[in-house]
C-alpha cells in the first residue's frame, strides 16, 4: 500500500508481493525475475496518463491493460504535452517556477500532482504492471537555449524521484524521443541516472528512450547505468525500419534489447496520412513477431489516440481517428497478448535469432521477402523448436535440421487470435514445405516446429 505522506513530501511506496524486482538474465539477453523466472515486457505507450486522466479513467484504461496481458505501462511523470505548465486532470502542476530541484509538494495524501502519480504507480502494481517511468520527456532537458533542466538539478531530482518510488515496481526510462547532440545535454542525463540511482539505491533496471529510428545504444550502450537497449524503430511499417533491433542485439557488451516504440496503431504512416493513411492492426502485429525473432527480449504496443489520452475537447496531435477510451479497444491492442503466449509457452532463455531456419526463394524477395512481408525466424539454442513469422499467406520452405530430435512436430500459429492447429510429425530430413492455411495477404501466420520428443503443449499454452 501507499504509505502516507511525510512532513517532508517524501513518499515510501511499497510494492505488492507481485510484481517483484527485475534484472537482466545471466546470459544478458532477458529480463527475469529476482529468482530468474523469465518476464516478458510488454508494454503500452502511455506517455499523457498522469498529466491527462483522471482517477476513474486511469482505473478503466489500466484494468484494460492488464487484462490484455500487458505486463508495463510507460508513462511521462514531467509529461510531453505541456506538461510543466498545463495542470493535470486536478488542477495540479507538478514543479514550483518549472524548477525540477522544486517538486510541487503539499501536505496530505490527495493535494499534488505527484500524490496522483502516486495513486496510479499503486493502481498499476495492484494489477500486476510495471511502470516504466520516463523522469520527464526530452522537450525539458534538450529543447531551447534554457531548458528546465540543467546537470545540478538533473541530478537533485532524480535523486528525490529515485527515493519516492524506491520500492515501487518501476522501470526508469530515461531521455524521452530526443537524441543526445552534445556533452552538456549527455552530463545531464548521465546525472538524472546518477541521482536515480542514490535516491532508489540501484533497485531498478535503467534504459533511454531515444528519436526515432536510433536506439539507446548509440549513445549510452557502454554507460554502467544502461541495463538494457531500448529502440524507436518508428512509424514505418516496412521491415528495413526494424533491423536496429538486430543491430543491437549483436552489439558488445551483451545487452538486452527492446523496440519501446514501433509503429502505433492508427498512427499515420511515417507521418504522411495524405499519401500512406493510417496504420492497422496487421502494422502493429509484424513489428512484435519481427522484433521477438530478431533477438528483443519484449516489446512494446503502442495507439496514436492512447499515448496522447486523447479526447474530445483536447487539441490533437496528428489527427487521431478516435478518443482514447474508443482506441483501447482496438484489435491490434488485444492481439499482443498472443506474442507474448507463444514466447511463453515454448523456453525462453535459450531463444536466439536464427533465418537460416528458412530457406530463400527465387526470387529472396518472395521468401523471405522485402518490405511489409519479411519473413524472420528463430529457433531454441538447443534444438527443442524453431519458429517462422510469415506476414502473408504464401508458402515457404525450412531446413527441419533446426531441430535437434529425429521426430520434428508441425504446428500453425494464428497471431490474429492466439490458436494453435497441429499439422502433422515428419521425419527430421531435409527442407520441407510448408503452406499457411489461409492465402489472405494481411493474413500472418508463425510455423512453429518442435522436437516431438519435448512433448511441448500447443503453442500459446503457458503453463
Amino acid at each position: 500500500m501507499l504509505a502516507s505522506m511525510m512532513l517532508t513530501g517524501m513518499l515510501a511506496v511499497s510494492a505488492p508481493a507481485e510484481p517483484g524486482a527485475l534484472r537482466v538474465s545471466d546470459n544478458k539477453r532477458f529480463l527475469v525475475q529476482a529468482d530468474g523466472r523469465p518476464f516478458f515486457w510488454l508494454a503500452d505507450t502511455a506517455w499523457e496518463l498522469f498529466h491527462r486522466l483522471n482517477r476513474e479513467e486511469a482505473d478503466r484504461y489500466l484494468a484494460d491493460r492488464a487484462a490484455k496481458g500487458y505486463t508495463v505501462i510507460q508513462a511521462v511523470a514531467l509529461a510531453e504535452l505541456d506538461g510543466l505548465r498545463t495542470p493535470n486532470a486536478y488542477g495540479h502542476l507538478p514543479l514550483i517556477d518549472n524548477d525540477p530541484a522544486r517538486p510541487a509538494l503539499v501536505d496530505g495524501p490527495d493535494n499534488d500532482y505527484w500524490d496522483h502519480v502516486d495513486y496510479i504507480v499503486h493502481k498499476a502494481a495492484s494489477l500486476g504492471l510495471y511502470v516504466g517511468m520516463l523522469p520527464t520527456w526530452g522537450c525539458n532537458w534538450h529543447d531551447g537555449d534554457k531548458p528546465a533542466f540543467n546537470v545540478e538539478n538533473a541530478g537533485v531530482y532524480g535523486e528525490w524521484l529515485g527515493k519516492r518510488y524506491a520500492d515501487a515496481p518501476i522501470v526508469w526510462i530515461l531521455g524521452g524521443d530526443r537524441q543526445v547532440e552534445n556533452d552538456r545535454q549527455r552530463q545531464i542525463i548521465d546525472a538524472m541516472a546518477a541521482g536515480l540511482k542514490r535516491g532508489d539505491g540501484g533497485r531498478h533496471l535503467m534504459t533511454f528512450h531515444p528519436r526515432g529510428g536510433s536506439g539507446s545504444s548509440e549513445h549510452f550502450h557502454n554507460a554502467s547505468w544502461l541495463d538494457f537497449n531500448m529502440r524507436q524503430n518508428g512509424h514505418g511499417v516496412e521491415f528495413e525500419r526494424y533491423l536496429g533491433t538486430r543491430a543491437d542485439y549483436e552489439r558488445q557488451p551483451v545487452k538486452p534489447v527492446i523496440d519501446g516504440e514501433p509503429v502505433y496503431e492508427d498512427h499515420p504512416v511515417a507521418f504522411d496520412a495524405a499519401h500512406q493513411g493510417h496504420s492497422i492492426a496487421a502494422d502493429v502485429r509484424r513489428p512484435i513477431y519481427w522484433d521477438l525473432f530478431m533477438g528483443a527480449c519484449g516489446h512494446t504496443y503502442g495507439h496514436h489516440s492512447v499515448w496522447q489520452m486523447w479526447a474530445p475537447g483536447r487539441g490533437p496531435i496528428n489527427g487521431p481517428l478516435m478518443p482514447w477510451y474508443d482506441a483501447i479497444a482496438q484489435p491490434g491492442a488485444g492481439q499482443m497478448q498472443f506474442a507474448r503466449r507463444l514466447m511463453e509457452s515454448r523456453p525462453v532463455l535459450t531463444r536466439v535469432p536464427d533465418d537460416s531456419i528458412i530457406v530463400p526463394a527465387n526470387p529472396p524477395t518472395a521468401v523471405p521477402g522485402a518490405g511489409r512481408y519479411r519473413l524472420v525466424g528463430t529457433r531454441s539454442s538447443d534444438g527443442s523448436y524453431a519458429m517462422v513469422y510469415a506476414p502473408a499467406g504464401r508458402s515457404f520452405a525450412v531446413r527441419m535440421s533446426c531441430i535437434a530430435g529425429p521426430v520434428v512436430k508441425a504446428w500453425w500459429y494464428n497471431p490474429r487470435d492466439g490458436k494453435a492447429t497441429a499439422i502433422g510429425e515428419y521425419a527430421n530430413t531435409g527442407e520441407r514445405r510448408f503452406t499457411p492455411p489461409d492465402a489472405g495477404e494481411m493474413l500472418d501466420w508463425v510455423l512453429v516446429l518442435d522436437d516431438a520428443a519435448k512433448g511441448f503443449a500447443a503453442p500459446g499454452i503457458v503453463g
